[in-house]
């Protein structure tokens, strides 16, 4: 049986209704991917909301860091499988696949990223990422020292924290608005 046919259950505004400048970016979401992504249609239920979104999103995805843009998508990824969140394993997951060049890796991440054959230092920080997710309590210095060793800044380990966190809060928007993931990131770069 295929997915639900809705964005989100608390319904989205028509786009023609929404300010200008989002309606700038769907028509952008368009010309660059062929659709708009609907956690943007799902957050334009507040506009406000949305905005911040985005730029939180762009900042900690798309600025520079020293995680690469693949490892963003990953602890996205790992985080999601860990929340169990359909909208961002398929969306996230397309970006590994697409990022990496590798679908069995997109998989892989989805369902135990343990499986991956990952350098050990993409494997402390998936590690790192999941932990925090799943048993926040019990990280500590040694978590942050194991980092270190493999050659990790301060910086990089509040990056990983902080997308692992960002994962952690969509993921809960996802599920209370039970948001469906675009039908195109199925398909994507497989």
């Amino acid at each position: 049986m295929p997915q639900p046919d809705h964005i989100s259950a608390l319904g989205v505004p028509d786009p023609a209704t929404l300010d200008d400048d989002l309606q700038a970016i769907w028509g952008k979401c368009v010309e660059k991917l062929g659709f708009v992504p609907n956690v943007y249609a799902a957050y334009s239920l507040k506009p406000q909301r949305l905005r911040h979104f985005m730029q939180m999103y762009n900042e900690i995805m798309l600025a520079p860091s020293g995680l690469s843009k693949l490892e963003r998508e990953m602890i996205a990824v790992v985080v999601s499988s860990a929340n169990r969140c359909y909208y961002c394993l398929v969306a996230h997951g397309a970006a590994v696949r697409r990022l990496s060049g590798d679908p069995e890796l997109g998989e892989m991440m989805a369902f135990n990223y343990r499986v991956a054959k990952l350098p050990p230092r993409q494997r402390a920080m998936l590690d790192f990422a999941h932990k925090l997710t799943t048993a926040l309590h019990e990280v500590n210095e040694a978590d942050r020292e194991g980092l270190r060793a493999l050659g990790f800044s301060n910086e990089d380990i509040f990056d990983i924290a902080e997308t692992a966190a960002f994962f952690n809060l969509s993921n809960r928007m996802a599920a209370a608005t039970d948001m469906m993931p675009n039908h195109e990131y199925h398909a994507a770069d497989r």
